[in-house]
């Protein structure tokens, strides 16, 4: 007679070796958490009310609260820069250049192409423009909109493309002011053209003998354009912005120009990868940026490895003399800075080998730079985050964590993310966290993808980890808006979110969130008998109605074909489910795809017992 056996697998999952040898483990999932070790699904998401989409995908978020107590957020994309008070998104993008021209426009009728002339405007297909003082001409109207560059015809004209086509051909003969924004980055990673090492002119692009100024093609140079990122970061309660490559930006919350616009702060350096505020003591530093020259002072040579900062409590005074605190330091070990983050009373800095930290040590020096580790560099420059004074982050093929002395952190799922993940898209992890479940997610890119659409969390209070799919591409902590706010990449658009709010648990326009949990294989005897299974009496908890599946799957061997035995759905009035099985091993599956349901599983008990050898 069978006799009813607990089932108690250890929380989060474990896969760093084979599901056979994982037992009395969860080894796979997706959409799941451990709360007092027991697995739950996560809540859903809502699209919060933007009036509209936006322009690319969010490679960094903030959130905070005003003098005025108005919550707000600001993300930033290669295309543009915005910003969102209550329902409203504003475009926020700094205009680097404004100039007022003549007679500028023509048309052609029946086309909806305006050809815009600017002498020399130095703009590429796909960065975008808006104009002001215009009238309507040839019932085309440009007063309104920001329009992307739809192709460059010279040094001197470029096209855009309006809604309504011109009804005759001409020119218009008012004033206008082009208004142009930063040039558009990059969302891939490119390969840059030049003329690599080969003899100069020598050989052929795109199968014809390269002209004098003709460059080879693209990649023949070794030149590779990175992903364009921002760093954001608060002072006080307006918004210190950079977006890497180039100068830093301000958005004053109070200004009153309309549109609102963050502006450039011109006497910061012209080319920084990232900037940070310093704590308690108010420094801005710029990570991979210009040295300072007494002739050049924001355009001095460029190194990826200097440390800059300005003076106290003034973003705009970056010139070290004996009347301020700014100065400037040349990090070793590594080839570029990739990033920094705040922790405690200091800030963490990496290269793409090591961290350093940079701490508040007053005058003469103004900061005290230490090495703390090498062989630990971190991937991307949003892949690290502080939690509770303990920095974490995501290395090449390893996860660490700083606390006074660098540490690898034991990872149940190492070899599965790392095996997982796009390398060429390291630069778009981005790490978040999430206090009310004292998370750490970090989002990445996996397989072919080029854009995030898994996640990995680590617990390190109950010191797990799990993993799954997820689209969000950043992720910022509910301090402010009550629940974590994510930006994400659909093919409806890009959009904001509520992510998890409380009661929820579907995804926005009801998309079916699927959740599983899947255990190691297990046996008895060592395998050395085979099991003989005949009822199952399963332990949950749901919400909402709905119902969850369950699935028994046995096998002769690790490596033989698997069985599925049964397979049934679990309702809230299920008690148990009688069914026949035999094998050598088996292993167990909890799924939901109900939408609006929440479910948690507890202990399992299986009735079996031995059943011969054979």
């Amino acid at each position: 007679m069978t006799e009813l056996k607990k089932f108690d697998f250890k929380q989060g999952f474990n896969r760093e070796t084979t599901q056979y040898a994982e037992e009395g483990s969860w080894f796979d999932g997706n959409r799941v958490r451990f709360r007092a070790g027991r697995p739950e699904n996560l809540r859903g998401y809502q699209t919060r009310a933007l009036g509209s989409t936006f322009d690319g995908s969010a490679r960094d978020l903030i959130t905070w609260i005003d003098d005025s107590n108005i919550k707000r957020m600001i993300f930033g994309t290669p295309d543009k820069l915005y910003e969102q008070d209550g329902d409203q998104l504003h475009d926020i993008t700094p205009i680097t250049t404004a100039v007022t021209l003549a007679n500028c426009f023509g048309t052609s009728s029946g086309s909806t192409r305006v050809c815009c002339s600017d002498a020399g405007h130095n703009r590429s297909e796909g960065d975008y423009v808006y104009f002001t003082s215009t009238a309507t001409f040839n019932a085309v109207s440009l007063s309104t909109n920001v329009y992307p560059i739809t192709s460059v015809l010279s040094a001197d004209i470029f096209t855009i493309t309006v809604t309504t086509a011109a009804n005759a051909t001409g020119s218009d003969a008012g004033a206008a002011t082009f208004n142009y924004y930063i040039p558009t980055g990059n969302s891939i990673a490119a390969a840059g053209m030049g003329y690599g090492s080969a003899t100069f002119q020598a050989g052929v692009c795109a199968s014809q003998t390269r002209a004098w100024n003709q460059p080879a093609s693209a990649g023949s140079s070794g030149i590779v354009f990175d992903i364009t990122q921002w760093s954001l970061d608060n002072w006080g309660e307006d918004i210190i912005a950079n977006r890497s490559g180039s100068n830093i930006f301000l958005f004053d919350t109070n200004a009153s120009t309309t549109p609102m616009h963050a502006t450039s702060i011109a006497t910061s350096p012209v080319s920084v990868n990232s900037i940070l505020v310093s704590p308690n003591d108010r420094h801005l530093i710029a990570f991979g940026t210009n040295q300072y020259s007494a002739t050049a002072t924001v355009s001095g040579t460029y190194n990826p490895m200097l440390v800059r900062w300005s003076d106290q409590d003034d973003p705009t005074e970056w010139n070290p003399t004996a009347a301020t605190t700014a100065g400037e330091v040349v990090l070793t070990d590594g080839t570029k800075i990739i990033g920094a983050k705040r922790s405690k009373n200091a800030i963490n800095i990496w290269t793409d080998n090591s961290l350093w930290t940079m701490a508040f040590a007053g005058p003469p020096f103004t900061f005290r730079f230490n090495q703390a580790g090498s062989n630990c560099g971190m991937v991307g420059p949003h892949a690290g985050i502080d939690f509770n004074g303990i920095t974490y982050w995501m290395g090449y093929g390893n996860f660490y964590r700083f606390s006074g002395q660098v540490e690898t952190l034991d990872c149940t799922v190492r070899r599965y993310i790392f095996d997982d993940i796009n390398t060429s898209y390291y630069t778009k992890v981005y790490t978040g966290t999430n206090s009310e479940f004292n998370e750490i997610i970090w989002l990445y890119p996996s397989g072919d993808g080029t854009e995030c659409d898994k996640y990995v969390i680590y617990n390190p209070v109950d010191k797990y980890w799990v993993y799954g799919t997820m689209f969000f591409t950043t992720f910022a902590d509910k301090e402010v808006f009550g629940n974590t706010i994510t930006t994400g990449v659909t093919a409806a658009g890009n959009n904001v979110y509520n992510n998890e709010p409380v009661s929820v648990f579907v995804g926005s326009n009801s998309e079916t969130l699927i959740s599983f949990i899947e255990s190691a294989d297990f046996d008895i005897a060592d395998g050395n008998a085979l099991m003989f299974m005949d009822r199952i009496i399963p332990d949950y908890q749901m919400v909402n109605g709905g119902e969850i599946k369950m699935k028994i799957t046995t096998q002769q061997y690790p490596e033989s074909t698997q069985q599925i035995v049964k397979e049934f759905d679990i309702e809230e009035t299920t008690q148990k489910v009688d069914f026949r099985a035999r094998g050598r091993q088996a292993k167990v599956r909890v799924s939901c795809n109900s939408n609006a349901t929440s479910w948690r599983w507890g202990s399992l008990r299986l009735a079996l017992q031995p059943d011969g050898r054979r």
